[in-house]
């Protein structure tokens, strides 16, 4: 589903490869197979044939298709493909812009190439450049670490670390001064930290922010939540509620904030490493083969320092330690922002809507139960308390969504345009 929201312009209009016509289309020939296509004019066509022109031909014999590319195909290519080979540093970069724009493997040998890489290193070597433009460096750089992005991505965990030991030395009004304090600043250094380096992103971002926000003040609040709703309305507070306060899984969100470091740095190992694994690829399938466990890699290697840190945070602060609420919430969003950064964006949206709305529904479908007739109505939320607890509904919603966003990372990250233009500074 994820791959076909988020597939690059599929190559049917003006200046893309026609397979029938083994043609590169021209704007006047693509409006000629879009009218081929369609049965009325196909029709049309033959009954306003004449005899004269069809005369010495088979009426019923397909039409030959003609080559319009000239004596050297490939100076046709570049020539559609002008602004891609003059911006280029490298032929990698070329390789990975032919990629999105439909070119492959099979179509590259039409042009007498073994693959989409060696076409690229052709056009490369063939397109003018400036005498003061840079030479290339040969294999494709590889992203650098910079200070700044790193200390930006400590800043989060830190100020939420303030907070919440705000939140344990205060009471009463104290206390919620200290914790929307501590909120706003989470939340602005937060937005510091995906502002700049591997975390960052140049696309178009999708409103997400309040599907995030609203996951986040589920793990905070959600089973309080829910345990006040079995237990006998909004106003109970669960077993162990001390100093009247509501019950807050602080140790999870701390979690999270500090997971923003390691989060940052896995993405710059896949960076990195995808670079390195383009550069020495021959072919797109290769590249393919070799992304796809470093994907997987990357997301373990979060993971497993996602759960150091939650078992640090639970000890420090007493709490019990819900690991599969907080390592599916965690992977759910470090997949989507990893997706948002290389462009992916629509399918990231989608699920994290869907991984939200399944929370909230739960919610209220415990809480409309007490309504007289309508018990019912929380029987699958009430089944999935009784069988797992409170953790059980963010485990299952956020876990679904992690894996969908997993599968459809394993089919758009495996892209080489995908990591062609990586900031070099990130």
């Amino acid at each position: 589903m994820g791959d076909a929201l988020d597939r690059p312009a599929a190559p049917t209009g003006a200046g893309a490869w026609d397979e029938r016509s083994e043609e590169w289309l021209t704007a006047d020939t693509a409006v000629r197979h879009d009218a081929a296509d369609s049965p009325s004019a196909s029709a049309s066509a033959s009954a306003s044939m004449s005899p004269s022109s069809s005369a010495g031909e088979d009426p019923t014999a397909a039409p030959r298709p003609t080559r319009r590319g000239g004596a050297d195909p490939v100076k046709a290519l570049m020539h559609r493909h002008r602004d891609l080979c003059e911006r280029a540093v490298d032929p990698l970069e070329i390789a990975a812009g032919l990629e999105a724009h439909g070119v492959t493997d099979r179509t590259a040998a039409r042009f007498l190439h073994r693959d989409v890489f060696s076409l690229a290193e052709e056009m490369y070597a063939r397109t003018s450049r400036d005498a003061e433009a840079p030479p290339s460096a040969g294999p494709l750089a590889t992203p650098r670490a910079r200070a700044d992005w790193v200390v930006l991505t400590l800043l989060p965990g830190a100020l939420c670390a303030a907070a919440v030991t705000g939140m344990h030395l205060t009471h009463g009004q104290n206390r919620l001064i200290a914790a929307a304090v501590g909120a706003l600043a989470v939340t602005l250094a937060l937005r510091a930290a995906l502002a700049r380096g591997p975390l960052s992103t140049q696309h178009a971002t999708p409103p997400t922010a309040t599907r995030i926000s609203w996951l986040l003040a589920y793990a905070l609040l959600g089973d309080g939540l829910l345990q006040a709703a079995t237990a006998g309305g909004p106003d109970a507070l669960p077993t162990g509620a001390a100093d009247g306060h509501w019950p807050l899984t602080t140790a999870r969100v701390l979690a999270l904030a500090l997971s923003c470091a390691p989060a940052a740095w896995c993405a710059h190992f896949l960076a990195v490493r995808a670079r390195r694994k383009l550069s020495a690829s021959r072919a797109l399938k290769d590249f393919a083969a070799s992304a796809k466990p470093l994907i997987l890699a990357t997301l373990t290697l979060y993971l497993a320092a996602l759960a150091a840190l939650l078992a640090l945070t639970s000890t420090a602060l007493d709490e019990p330690a819900p690991y599969a609420p907080t390592l599916t919430l965690g992977a759910l969003l470090f997949l989507a922002r990893l997706l948002t950064t290389h462009g992916f964006t629509h399918a990231t949206a989608l699920v994290l809507t869907a991984a939200a709305s399944a929370e909230g529904t739960a919610v209220a479908t415990v809480f409309a139960a007490r309504l007289p007739g309508c018990a019912w109505l929380g029987t699958p939320a009430q089944a999935l308390l009784d069988a797992g607890g409170p953790a059980a509904i963010p485990t299952i919603a956020c876990g679904a969504g992690a894996l969908t966003l997993l599968l459809h990372a394993t089919r758009t990250l495996t892209r080489a345009s995908a990591h062609a233009r990586a900031d070099d500074a990130c």
